[in-house]
């Protein structure tokens, strides 16, 4: 299981293993601390966790936004699961 997260420093998406504590962001360096970035989705291998990540960054890019309100994460959230559910 992997957690999908945003880099508190420079805003990016990235993800680590559900039990990782820390993160070095690939993108500005800083030193994540997992239980304190926002997590957007927990997905189940680092694939589907790469392609949540270029996903996120893409809808962003696309839109102009910075981030996504409250109402859109538990939308991406469900989504998720359903997909999940489906899929099995």
């Amino acid at each position: 299981m992997y957690l999908v997260i945003r880099c508190p420093g420079c805003r990016t998406f990235t993800y680590v293993d559900r039990f990782q504590r820390w993160k070095l962001c690939p993108v500005c360096g800083e030193v994540i601390n997992v239980t304190r970035a926002p997590a957007y989705l927990d997905v189940a291998s680092y694939t589907e966790a790469e392609s949540m990540v270029e996903k996120l960054e893409r809808f962003l890019d696309e839109t102009g936004r910075s981030d996504l309100n409250q109402d859109e994460k538990e939308r991406l959230k469900a989504e998720y699961a359903r997909w999940v559910r489906m899929k099995v």
